[in-house]
């Protein structure tokens, strides 16, 4: 089942043209990410979705009916970029006040214990840390019990462990069928979590897929490796596109790997610990959006 969608969407902002012909959809009980460079039209498209901005071409479905009427959207829950509220209620307070603009919300201790918020009741908004802060925006976006989840760049900022413990939250309201659209910088964040991604580039699709084909459909493969041989010698080898180095080891990156692997152990017989692996959501994100450029 579609829960929201855009149809051949036009946008312009003065002489800018944010989307360009763009389609998205989202199925019931599915986590799309939208990943994009700055600029993409990724904010631009979350807000169509929200009713916070019209079309100049083409047709928004949110729920089957346009995002502006109220039925959908107290059946949607956001956490935006810019998202802010005040410093000086504590999260009980928050909650409640967010939780009385909903027919049907879900009771103070549901919200809680799904954001991770246990202990943190009365703290005061001011006083948290960037996680938890986070997590608390996240309880706000749930707290109507609603059945899609538009979450523009939920994570940045925050360390590795807060990252984590928010993706354990998000993957948990999927799970229960509800239906997430996930901007991200952070392209480990789209790999785990999603099982569906749009890359936009300039305003238009230029891939979608599940994580897995985006990943196939570009031909970069990885070799990793220790070597004794130079980042400089490793980069001379013929067909080597790039050479990254974390401690003792290499990774290569290469379009045709037996070629590099053959030219790499004749060069370095004792090379060991060799390992080739397909492309990651990165290198296919960096190859998708440079072939439009």
């Amino acid at each position: 089942m579609i829960i929201a969608e855009l149809r051949n969407v036009r946008k312009r902002f003065g002489p800018v043209t944010a989307l360009d012909g763009f389609d998205l959809r989202i199925e019931q009980g599915q986590l799309l990410a939208l990943l994009g460079r700055n600029g993409a039209g990724k904010t631009t498209a979350t807000r169509l979705l929200l009713g916070l901005t019209s079309t100049d071409e083409g047709a928004v479905r949110v729920f089957g009916q346009d995002p502006r009427r109220r039925s959908g959207r107290l059946r949607t829950g956001t956490m935006l970029q810019s998202g802010q509220v005040p410093e000086t209620l504590r999260v009980a307070e928050h909650i409640e006040l967010f939780s009385s603009y909903y027919p049907k919300p879900l009771s103070a201790g549901e919200v809680i214990r799904a954001a991770g918020l246990e202990g943190l009741e009365k703290r005061l908004y001011g006083s948290l840390s960037g996680g938890q802060r986070q997590r608390v925006l996240f309880a706000l976006a749930i707290c109507g019990r609603p059945d899609l989840l538009l979450l523009d760049e939920p994570t940045v900022g925050l360390d590795v462990d807060s990252r984590r413990g928010l993706w354990k939250h998000i993957r948990h309201f999927v799970s229960d069928g509800g239906s997430v659209l996930l901007t991200t910088h952070y392209l480990e964040e789209a790999d785990t979590l999603a099982d569906h991604v749009t890359v936009i580039d300039r305003g238009r699709r230029v891939a979608d897929g599940s994580p897995a084909e985006i990943k196939r459909s570009i031909c970069v493969r990885r070799i990793c490796c220790i070597t004794e041989l130079s980042d400089e010698h490793l980069r001379a080898i013929e067909g080597v596109q790039t050479v990254t180095r974390t401690g003792a080891r290499v990774m290569l990156a290469a379009v045709d790997s037996d070629a590099v692997l053959r030219r790499l152990i004749t060069a370095d017989p004792r090379a060991r610990e060799v390992e080739v692996q397909g492309a990651g959501l990165e290198e296919a994100f960096l190859a998708l959006t440079e072939v439009v450029r």
